[in-house]
């Protein structure tokens, strides 16, 4: 499966979209009998991650080749 610049664009909006909404259910006050069964602050560092990488995939995209470390 090969990621073209519009499933890269999608992605990373959605992925974005869901970092806003875990941010905004984070931000919630505290319900002292209620446990939370999802950690909206791991939800958001996926989220940062999934957008760095799609981030760096679309440079690639855009520039035509892969970047090169500081040695090659």
């Amino acid at each position: 499966m090969e990621l073209s610049l519009t499933m890269t664009l999608t992605i990373l909006v959605l992925t974005a979209g869901m970092f806003a909404f875990a941010n905004w259910r984070a931000r919630q006050p505290a319900q002292p009998l209620k446990v939370r069964m999802i950690n909206y602050h791991v939800v958001q560092i996926i989220c940062v991650v999934v957008v760095l990488l799609m981030v760096a995939h679309l440079v690639t995209l855009i520039s035509g080749q892969a970047p090169r470390g500081r040695f090659g």
